[in-house]
């Protein structure tokens, strides 16, 4: 499994746009013993929010509703989760006037536990979430301890019975000059944007997933800022079944529901760990890439695939390298990690080194690769100099059509490339 997997994924990196710049990570300058025994930290594009995510202030309405109109507050506005923006390497963060039509004066008026006993399924409640506080920002609102710009994302994506409210909201910032960006995959926004976009997106279709409860079929109301789903008891809609029904003057109890019982009675956003390695011969001279059919001609990346459940990291690299390669790993070391919204995975990036006697590829096991090689060092160099961009996208000047392609820097697979060519396996530190 790789990252650009999706045809719409393609689409979008067919479209000619400019490489951002990698996020700086977690205090880059830090001496510390880590820091000298395994190198500088590395980050990754979608990682990096400049946001505090503040996450124990999500159940405090009172915080909340201070946060939802102070005048610091941005908004990012999603329909079909494509995000609004002026251009495509330009997000557009809108004011509480703005959206107030569509969310209401105030969402956060009642508690939680007040939304719970008026739960009705028939009326369709803007998805909203909370993403956090940017504490750079000193006017931004004060609470306690706490003083930073809160952000919130808003899905305003047409449905039930919102359709009208969002069909006008939508109309009106298009007559501003305003877009929601198509495609799937976004990668020319700067990157702290980006990381602010990550977030976002992630829970916003994790929200839209599951609007039913997975253990009896009912409706499921959205609680904890955007960041949890829970399995109301009772419901003002006379629901027959999970879908339809007419509304009651008085809440219906529910049929009896596990989710309601116990400590797991919500639903908690989901995010699929995915290892991505480059794996190294066991001489260190050659490095393994593989490559898709719908790829363009001579585009290649690391290999990756999903961890299975009772599988560690380690296990899954060495299963999945094998599956698709016939490839043997022996030593696994984790290098960096990338969140990829796609739409909940973690890409575990990782360093392996290949058995001796274990190099022999083959395609056989799992149909996934339409071809799989080893490059040695000094042509994955020199596609890292000359041979990366968006997939589909010119290469740099330099580059010499029928050599190797590889994913641009915005794809942990490049800084996994990167490390291995750069002195990982050798004495210097190794990140």
């Amino acid at each position: 499994m790789f990252p650009w997997s999706a045809p719409s994924e393609l689409r979008k990196y067919t479209a000619k746009m400019t490489i951002p710049a990698l996020p700086e990570p977690a205090y880059p300058d830090l001496d510390s013993m880590l820091s000298r025994k395994f190198g500088k930290e590395v980050a990754n594009y979608f990682s990096g929010s400049p946001l505090n995510r503040v996450s124990f202030l999500r159940t405090n309405h009172s915080f909340l509703s201070a946060a939802l109109k102070h005048p610091t507050t941005s908004f990012l506005l999603f329909n079909n989760l494509n995000p609004l923006a002026k251009d495509p390497s330009t997000l557009e963060y809108l004011r509480f006037a703005d959206v107030q039509t569509l969310v209401g004066d105030n969402p956060y008026s009642k508690t939680e536990e007040q939304l719970l006993s008026e739960y009705n399924s028939t009326i369709t409640i803007p998805q909203l979430l909370f993403l956090g506080l940017d504490e750079r920002n000193k006017q931004g609102l004060t609470h306690n301890i706490y003083t930073g710009a809160p952000y919130f994302a808003l899905d305003v994506t047409p449905k039930g019975t919102i359709i009208s409210q969002a069909e006008s909201l939508i109309k009106n910032l298009q007559s501003r000059g305003l877009k929601f960006l198509e495609g799937r995959i976004q990668a020319a926004l700067p990157a702290q944007d980006a990381a602010i976009y990550a977030q976002a997106r992630a829970l916003l279709d994790w929200n839209a997933r599951n609007p039913f409860c997975a253990q009896c079929g009912q409706p499921t109301l959205s609680i904890n800022g955007g960041t949890k789903r829970t399995c109301p008891p009772k419901d003002m809609a006379n629901l027959k079944g999970a879908i339809g029904g007419n509304v009651g003057t008085e809440p219906i109890e529910r049929p009896d529901c596990a989710t309601r019982k116990g400590i797991s009675n919500v639903c908690f956003p989901r995010t699929d760990p995915t290892i991505i390695v480059a794996v190294v011969s066991s001489d260190g001279k050659r490095a393994l890439i593989g490559r898709q059919k719908r790829w363009p001609p001579y585009w290649y990346s690391t290999l990756a695939g999903f961890v299975e459940p009772a599988e560690s990291v380690e296990e899954a690299v060495r299963r999945e390298v094998w599956e698709e390669s016939g490839v043997k790993l022996g030593r696994v070391v984790i290098h960096s990690t990338q969140p990829w919204p796609y739409p909940a995975n973690l890409m575990i990036g990782a360093i392996a080194q290949c058995i001796p006697g274990g190099e022999e590829i083959v395609l056989k096991h799992d149909p996934e690769l339409e071809d799989a090689r080893w490059a040695d060092m000094d042509e994955v160099r020199e596609a890292l100099r000359v041979g990366t961009s968006a997939l589909g996208e010119s290469a740099q000047e330099g580059y010499k059509e029928g050599n190797l392609r590889l994913p641009a820097g915005t794809a942990i697979a490049n800084q996994l490339l990167t490390a291995v060519v750069g002195g990982f396996l050798g004495e210097a530190p190794k990140m």
